[in-house]
């Protein structure tokens, strides 16, 4: 099973991470920042290899039966790989680019409180929060959590609705040849 774990995880994280390190090389600043809901499309796309790996599980190596928890256990274990390959990723990412994350997405989220007309102190104290943020963003004990727990919470919503699918063994049962 650790052998599984560690295989779909690591797939499952390259998927996210190869689309992220091209549009991050691609977009440098200018307009807006890509789509969040590309993100994450692109990451339950790639966390559906849980249910792939539970199945697959549940059909070769436990003889078309697995209960809830082992189940939800293999599928939150195939997040916590593919965040971790994620977080990599991202470092790297950083690192190989020289993008400067926080500064360009603080620039761009006070442009857009300048455009919904915030000035005067209102407009201070946001610059402020994204100085604030900026500087957090710098230390990497603050940026690697941050980053996981973009793509963990998709990976655990993936593995619950894997488990409680995948507890019934009628529902798409093994092929037998």
């Amino acid at each position: 099973m650790l052998n599984r774990i560690l295989v779909y995880g690591l797939v499952a994280g390259l998927v996210v991470a190869v689309p992220m390190f091209a549009t991050v090389l691609g977009w440098r600043g200018d307009g807006d920042p890509p789509s969040a809901l590309i993100g994450y499309t692109i990451m339950l796309v790639a966390l559906s290899l849980v249910f792939v790996a539970v199945k697959r599980h549940r059909d070769v190596a436990q003889g078309g039966v697995i209960k809830f928890f082992p189940a939800l256990g293999m599928g939150l274990a195939i997040s916590v790989v593919a965040g971790i390959i994620y977080v990599i990723a991202w470092e790297l990412t950083l690192a190989v680019s020289g993008f400067d994350f926080a500064g360009k997405y603080a620039e761009h989220l006070i442009a857009q409180q300048r455009a919904k007309g915030v000035a005067g102190e209102a407009l201070a104290a946001f610059e402020a929060e994204m100085a604030a943020f900026k500087a957090s963003y710098a230390n990497p004990l603050f940026r690697m959590p941050m980053t996981f727990v973009e793509i963990f919470p998709v990976g655990a919503f993936v593995s619950l609705i894997s488990a409680a699918l995948l507890r019934n063994s009628r529902f798409l049962p093994p092929r037998r040849e």
